[in-house]
């Protein structure tokens, strides 16, 4: 599945280049719940679909605006 940049339509962003982001803002296992938000709107990725790559990557939401996590 691919992705694509804002204002970047040609240009697909890949699974692997997403995966590289969450990795590269998680610190020690744990990601920010805004931050997730702000990679999924930036580059115009569902947040469901960020979710589901952090479940698969074993990084845990922290303060999240909702109180869920």
């Amino acid at each position: 599945m691919s992705f694509k940049f804002r204002g970047e339509e040609d240009l697909p962003l890949k699974e692997e280049e997403i995966v590289a982001k969450l990795k590269e803002t998680a610190k020690e296992g744990r990601i920010t719940c805004a931050m997730a938000q702000k990679i999924a709107i930036d580059n115009k990725i569902p947040m469901k679909k960020v979710g589901d790559l952090l479940n698969q990557m074993k990084i845990k939401v922290s303060q999240c605006q909702l109180g869920c996590f």
